[in-house]
C-alpha cells in the first residue's frame, strides 16, 4: 500500500505529466456538468475535478451540488446535466420513465448508516433488538421515534425501510419516518429535533465529533447487504454524442477509485475542496474517508444483483409500481476499457 505522503505527491504530479503528454486536448475541451450530492460516495467526481486529473485529460468537468438523487433527475431530464454521481435506484426509476441514463461505474457500497440521540441513542445498544428500542422508547416518552431520511425513491429512504421492516421487524406504529434533504437532516440531528436519522460519511464523523453521544445504530452491511450506493450515471446523448469524452472521464473516475480503495486518506484534500474549504477540517475528512461506513468501488455489475433486490423492494414498498427493466441500465463497457488501460 503507497503512503500517503507518496500518493499525495503522485496527485500533483500525474495531472502535470498528462497535460504535457496530451497538449491537443487543451484545444478543444468538451464540457461535461456533473451533479453529485455531498456525501463521500462522490469522492471519485471530487478527485477527477479538483486533482485536476480530468482538464489534464482534456475534459472541462463542472460540478452541481444537489440534495437529493431524485432531485438530480429532474436536471438531468431537462438537459443540464450529462453526469448523475448519486445512488442508483433513482437512475433505474428515471429509465422506467423515458430518461436515458445508463450506469456507466460505481462508487461506493454500504455506504449508509443509521445513528441515534437523545432518548432514542440510550434506548439502541447495538446488542439489543431494535425492535425493542424502539419499543421502549415508544413506552418511555410517549411517541414515535422521528427518523428522518431522505425523499422517497431514494437509496438512503428505501435503506431505511429495509432495515426498520425487514431486518429489525420494527412495529410500524413505533417511528415517524420524515423525508429532508441532507443538509436538513444533520442541523435536525444536532438540533435534536428527530431523533435518529440515515447519514453517510463524512456526515456521521462530524456528527460524531461534535455530539459525542450520538450511537451509531446500524451500519450499511446491516441495513441493506451490498446496498449499492454511488454510481455515476451519463446520459445517452452524452454517450452517442462524446464517446471519446466520456471514456477519458470514465478513466479518471477509475483512476480515483483505485486510489481510493488503496490509500483512501490522500483524497482528503481534494474532498475537503468539493465539500467546502473552510468548514470541515482536512484531518476530519480523512477519518471519513477511512471509515467502516466508506467502501468503495468502481466495477458496475458489482451492484447489478442488489440494485435489483434494492427496486424489487421499493414494488414492496408502494414507492414505485413495478420495478424497472434493468436492461439497458449498466453498461460496462467503459470501465472494462479503463480498467484493461490500467493493467
Amino acid at each position: 500500500m503507497a503512503s500517503p505522503v507518496s500518493s499525495r505527491r503522485a496527485l500533483l504530479a500525474l495531472p502535470l505529466a498528462a497535460s504535457l503528454a496530451t497538449p491537443s486536448l487543451a484545444q478543444a475541451r468538451p464540457v461535461i456538468r456533473a451533479g453529485f450530492i455531498p456525501v463521500l460516495g462522490s469522492a471519485p467526481l471530487f478527485l477527477a475535478a479538483h486533482a485536476g486529473w480530468a482538464e489534464a485529460a482534456g475534459l472541462d468537468l463542472r460540478l452541481t451540488q444537489f440534495e437529493s438523487g431524485p432531485n438530480m433527475i429532474q436536471a438531468v431530464a431537462s438537459g443540464t446535466l450529462e453526469a448523475y454521481v448519486a445512488g442508483i435506484g433513482p437512475v433505474a426509476v428515471a429509465r422506467a420513465r423515458g430518461v436515458d441514463l445508463r450506469v456507466v461505474l460505481a462508487t461506493a457500497i454500504e455506504e449508509m448508516a443509521f445513528v441515534a440521540t437523545g432518548a432514542l441513542a440510550t434506548e439502541l445498544p447495538q446488542a439489543r433488538p431494535a425492535a425493542e428500542g424502539f419499543a421502549a422508547f415508544l413506552a418511555a416518552t410517549g411517541r414515535r421515534a422521528r427518523l428522518a431520511t431522505q425523499p422517497p425513491g431514494s437509496v438512503p429512504n428505501v435503506t431505511l425501510q429495509h432495515w426498520l421492516w425487514e431486518v429489525e421487524k420494527v412495529a410500524r406504529d413505533a417511528v415517524e419516518i420524515m423525508p429532508m434533504g441532507i443538509d436538513a437532516t444533520q442541523q435536525a440531528l444536532l438540533a435534536r429535533a428527530v431523533d435518529g436519522a440515515t447519514v453517510r460519511e463524512p456526515a456521521l464523523t462530524i456528527l460524531a465529533d461534535r455530539d459525542p453521544s450520538l450511537r451509531l445504530a446500524a451500519t450499511g452491511g446491516r441495513m441493506f447487504p451490498n446496498q449499492p450506493g454511488g454510481v455515476v450515471a451519463l446520459t445517452g446523448r452524452f454517450l452517442t454524442q462524446q464517446p471519446e469524452a466520456a471514456g477519458r472521464l470514465v478513466e479518471q473516475l477509475l483512476r480515483a477509485a483505485d486510489l481510493l480503495a488503496s490509500d483512501a486518506g490522500a483524497a482528503a484534500p481534494q474532498v475537503v475542496q468539493a465539500l467546502g474549504r473552510g468548514i470541515v477540517a482536512e484531518e476530519v475528512i480523512r477519518r471519513a474517508l477511512v471509515s467502516p461506513a466508506s467502501r468503495f468501488v468502481a466495477d458496475p455489475l458489482l451492484i447489478e444483483a442488489s440494485t435489483r433486490a434494492m427496486l424489487d423492494y421499493q414494488v414492496k414498498l408502494g414507492a414505485i409500481r413495478q420495478a424497472p427493466s434493468l436492461d439497458g441500465l449498466f453498461d460496462n463497457s467503459l470501465y472494462q476499457r479503463a480498467r484493461a488501460a490500467r493493467t
